[in-house]
């Protein structure tokens, strides 16, 4: 038999503990149904990064029986970065099309205006990540021609710059701006606001009707505010609007 003190059972990681676990040997990642809050890279640091792959890679093969291979290997560099601006491009080509789907399934609850705003917050990144992997590809671009003496052109299609939002995004973005204004409406609608307040014991109701009569006509447009008051003044102009309402 073994001494308890010594025997030690085999415990299963919990949840938790491997949640944990992955944080401390990855760091922080979003998950894919959320947009991610990191920073991108610093400009700079890109550019020395970039500098320091194309010096290793010249540093190590100039002058050896690899020598040959160097142009080719220094435009794949490049196109590592071209092929990545490609896949992120068809990428926000499929958020685009969610959020137009998302726009045209608004039907005034939380979750489908949610779910529109993930997108566009998706599609902003997409676009960061975009104009990123635009500056390291153009900057490996710029040592290709330097070295080899010629521009950097992909195999096939074309190199290009974007560097403004899509047409979609800017739709959503009016979308939601606004969908805040009519929350915002809802709760005070435009117009003249005509404030009605007195007290409880107050009853003379063909007055307050008088006086309403003549403000609506003035102000067709207008907007009654009072406090909801059971009975009185307020009670009163809340019965007229209700009348004048039907």
């Amino acid at each position: 038999m073994r001494d308890h003190d010594d025997y030690e059972p085999h415990h299963e990681s919990s949840p938790t503990d491997h949640v944990l676990n992955e944080l401390q040997l990855h760091g922080y990642r979003p998950f894919t149904d959320e947009p991610d809050q990191r920073l991108l890279p610093d400009g700079n640091q890109v550019a020395g990064a970039v500098a320091d792959i194309f010096d290793a890679l010249i540093g190590t093969l100039a002058d050896t029986r690899l020598e040959p291979d160097l142009d080719d290997l220094l435009w794949s560099t490049v196109n590592v970065f071209h092929r990545a601006t490609d896949r992120i491009g068809r990428e926000l080509d499929d958020n685009e099309q969610s959020q137009k789907r998302a726009q045209r399934e608004q039907d005034g609850s939380e979750v489908k205006s949610v779910e529109l705003e993930r997108l566009i917050a998706e599609g902003i990144t997409l676009i960061e990540r975009q104009n990123a992997f635009e500056l390291m590809r153009d900057q490996a671009a710029e040592h290709y021609e330097r070295h080899v003496g010629k521009p950097w052109l992909p195999r096939s299609g074309s190199k290009v710059n974007h560097r403004n939002l899509t047409s979609a995004m800017i739709d959503s973005r009016d979308f939601l701006m606004a969908k805040k204004r009519a929350d915002q409406e809802v709760l005070l609608p435009p117009g003249p606001k005509i404030v009605v307040t007195g007290g409880l014991d107050f009853n003379d109701h063909q007055l307050i009707w008088a006086k309403l009569d003549q403000v609506h006509a003035k102000h067709a447009g207008m907007v009654l505010v009072h406090g909801k008051s059971p009975k009185g003044a307020e009670r009163i102009a809340s019965l007229w609007a209700s009348d004048r309402k039907s």
